[in-house]
């Protein structure tokens, strides 16, 4: 099990194999590591688990092996369909609230178990099973602790923090009743492009198989045999199994395209230590390697994961997973099971699915060896944990205890892991800070916790928070403010009244998860503001300390030459002290997890390689400057400040004649177009339909867009718009493109009040060749302007689809 040197100072995935193509799919199970499960069988729980399956319905066991999304299932349906397990999805929550307080996730947990276990109706009551992303703390709870995304532990290198951090979030999770945690992520990003990097502990196999167990020993507690529950552990998910950190080019959700040397020696090698220590489930990924998806593929999930390297848990899918596999639809997919699957994540499409695996159980397409085979390893993990007797959730140790969330010594934790986390990239002796110092802290993400924390907190992509949605947390700003014993002084612009002594500049990445955040180029997605603040600061005879929030390192070379030190704090979460601590003692002991380039190109050469990080003040020689590509990559941004992405293009139609706006004002027929102030001044486009006929404005892409995986995450178009008097009644916001639909009735408007109108791509059609993915109709007399377009997951309005 051997890793080239060439593994550990790889930059992006041009480096290592995965640019190469291999058509090769065949697995050779002999070559992979023989590893030991852990946990011996013993008769009376096998004989236990033979009763229950002689006793079952096929109903029943169909039941066990779909998973449904709290957002769209009841605790009746748990009953009636004997549903083995839900999830809360990133943005789902108690009452479709995802910022619920803590007692109504226990009591939504205590319905859900209650539904599971009523056998009024008949069957055996199996207690259902609850899965979270708890994936840097318990992240989904309002005051909860908020630990460092993985990226920024893997510069810490440090596997006892590791372990500790696991308990901490096992113990928090227990709190509001769920028993099952979608963590610890052990990929290993090769490509920095890809938007869950910062998922990933480091680039290097080594360092996070030296993590992935001791995460699983934390969560799970030892693998003895005794019931989890009964102390205070939750069951760990590893994922994604398997290379979902080696796509082509980065992308999300991509195909892996290597050989199986480099399959099982770089992705695969982190999967011998957990299943050493007993992980209790896998989460396949939703990727391919080299073409075929890793959630129907027999060969890697039963051949080599079950067979050769003896995993007695259970393997589930990512969200609708299977609806990707050759084949295969969310609603029917045999083929996932037969190749392994135990259970299905079917968050919104749980029911049709439910009723396909029923007639495909029914009509001999799946086995009944092969059903029971997934029942029984959902049952063996069930009575594992110790959920037979474990009781209502709120009975349970550790449950309402809610002064664990965020506790003192958690949150001690995590701040420590924050120091340790930090990365000194520069240091030409401003460091430490003084705390006397008259400190002037700046920079638009100094006083933004969601900043600091990323997605997947409290919502998916993280964003729609504000400091109030964080009790108990410390941003990176209070934390400095705090130091100083409140000396220092916060502008955001960087303004002020006495010359300061040093300015912190903090700055960096925006929150994003998953394909949301899928790059073109390792440049950093924000404006450009940040240098000119550093360089006005500088001239001004300031010296300045840059500190980056980032998931992944990113080409920096202006603002490296620019600051006199450079620290980068990954996501830190909700405990922003930590920066502060190692700002003014000056011990900085973090490396760098994954290589630093040199250039934003993702084939360009490495500035800093893996393990790099400096300890204290040294020379600094100029790095740099040319980023090596055009234009900064816009990122599901379609039009900004009243201007197109760069290749896009704005177009008014009236008439069946087309104009492409390029100034204004401008008349196409019974369109008039003129700019109107929002965010900056001009920052938006006015539309004035005269009425009396069609007209439309749409943005056009320079190329066709597949936007389906967004419309499987339930991704929205989100408008930033404002009407100037009463919409039409006919008006829609639709999209142009093979499969696109009539679109959806634009939602009321305040008039006169910039509001943000979300429309599900889901809504708008099949949408795997958008030409146009915004596009305002109407025949009736209005006035709508319009700031932004883009993709995301929060809006004012949400448009409701047509069925």
């Amino acid at each position: 099990m051997s890793v080239a040197p060439r593994f550990l100072i790889a930059l992006a995935a041009t480096v290592l194999p995965c640019a190469v193509v291999a058509q090769d799919t065949t697995v050779h199970p002999e070559r992979w590591p023989a590893v030991k499960w852990p946990i011996a069988r013993d008769a009376a729980t096998e004989a236990r688990i033979a009763d229950l399956l002689r006793r079952m319905t096929v109903e029943e066991k169909v039941g066990q092996v779909v998973q449904a999304d709290i957002a769209s299932v009841t605790p009746d349906d748990v009953k009636r369909y004997h549903l083995g397990s839900v999830l809360n999805g990133g943005n789902s929550g108690p009452g479709g609230d995802d910022l619920a307080p803590a007692a109504k996730w226990l009591d939504l947990a205590d319905a859900f178990h209650a539904a599971s276990t009523d056998r009024s109706g008949g069957g055996v009551g199996i207690p259902i099973l609850w899965g979270t992303d708890a994936v840097h703390g318990h992240s989904n709870i309002v005051g909860a602790t908020l630990f460092p995304h993985n990226i920024g532990l893997g510069a810490a290198n440090d596997p006892d923090l590791i372990q500790r951090i696991g308990a901490a979030t096992a113990a928090e999770i227990r709190v509001t009743g769920q028993e099952w945690t979608f963590a610890p992520t052990i990929t290993v990003p090769q490509d920095a492009r890809w938007g869950r990097t910062y998922e990933g502990y480091s680039s290097d196999p080594k360092l996070v198989a030296r993590y992935a167990d001791r995460m699983v020993l934390g969560l799970q507690g030892p693998a003895t045999g005794k019931a989890m529950l009964d102390g205070p552990y939750v069951l760990a998910s590893t994922k994604h199994f398997l290379a979902d950190g080696g796509t082509f080019e980065g992308r999300d959700q991509g195909d892996a395209r290597i050989d199986e040397a480099t399959l099982r020696d770089v992705h695969g090698l982190p999967y011998v230590p957990v299943i050493e220590a007993g992980v209790g489930t896998v989460m396949t990924s939703f990727s391919s390697w080299n073409g075929v998806k890793m959630a129907g593929h027999k060969g890697l999930v039963t051949d080599v994961l079950k067979g050769r390297m003896d995993f007695g848990g259970f393997v589930v899918t990512d969200w609708n997973a299977h609806g990707q596999v050759a084949g295969c639809t969310n609603a029917s997919c045999p083929q996932a099971l037969l190749a392994g699957i135990d259970m299905y994540m079917a968050p919104d499409s749980w029911k049709p699915l439910y009723a396909s695996l029923l007639a495909q159980a029914k009509d001999g397409t799946i086995p009944a060896a092969r059903l029971d085979d997934a029942v029984a390893r959902i049952l063996r993990t069930k009575m594992r944990l110790g959920l037979f007797e474990a009781g209502k959730p709120s009975t349970r140790l550790l449950a309402g205890k809610w002064d664990l969330l965020g506790a003192p010594a958690h949150r001690a934790i995590a701040r420590e892991a924050v120091g340790k986390s930090l990365v000194l990239l520069k240091d030409t002796g401003v460091l430490p800070l003084k705390r006397g110092a008259r400190i002037l802290v700046a920079g638009d993400a100094a006083d933004d916790i969601a900043r600091q924390s990323g997605g997947w907190t409290l919502t998916w992509q993280g964003t729609g928070l504000t400091n109030a949605n964080f009790p108990g947390a410390t941003s990176i700003w209070a934390g400095i403010r705090d130091a100083t014993g409140g000396k220092a002084e916060l502008s955001p612009e960087g303004r002020f009244t006495t010359k300061p002594d040093v300015a912190i500049v903090v700055f960096g990445e925006t929150p994003y998860a998953e394909f949301q955040g899928d790059l073109k180029t390792v440049q950093l997605r924000a404006d450009l503001r940040r240098l000119d603040l550093m360089k006005r600061l500088k001239a001004q005879g300031i010296p300045v300390v840059a500190v980056m929030l980032t998931g992944r390192p990113l080409f920096m070379g202006p603002e490296l030459n620019t600051a006199d030190a450079f620290v980068v704090a990954w996501l830190p979460g909700s405990e922003g002290a930590g920066v502060a601590d190692r700002l003014f003692d000056g011990i900085f002991t973090g490396r760098l997890p994954m290589p630093w380039p040199a250039s934003a190109r993702a084939d360009g050469a490495t500035l800093y390689s893996l393990g790099h990080g400096l300890s204290k003040a040294a020379a600094w020689t100029r790095v740099p400057e040319d980023a090596g590509v055009a234009d900064e990559d816009a990122g599901g941004i379609y039009f900004a400040d009243g201007v197109p992405a760069s290749g896009w293009s704005l177009m008014a139609t009236s008439g069946g004649s087309a104009t492409r706006v390029t100034s204004v004002p401008v008349v196409n027929g019974r369109i008039r177009v003129t700019a109107v102030d929002a965010r900056v001044q001009e920052g938006a486009r006015a539309f004035a339909f005269a009425g009396g006929g069609a007209q439309e404005v749409a943005l056009t892409a320079p190329a066709p867009l597949d936007l389906t995986r967004e419309a499987n995450g339930d991704v929205m178009l989100v408008a930033t718009m404002r009407a100037d008097g009463a919409t039409a009644r006919d008006a829609t916001l639709a999209c142009l493109g093979k499969g696109c639909t009539g679109g959806v009735p634009l939602p009321a408007l305040t008039p006169g009040k910039w509001q943000t109108v979300g429309v599900p791509l889901h809504c708008l059609g099949i949408v795997s060749a958008v030409e146009s993915p915004f596009v305002l109709r109407s025949a009736g007399a209005m006035r709508v302007a319009v700031a932004r377009v883009a993709l995301g997951t929060a809006a004012d309005t949400v448009a409701r689809c047509q069925r």
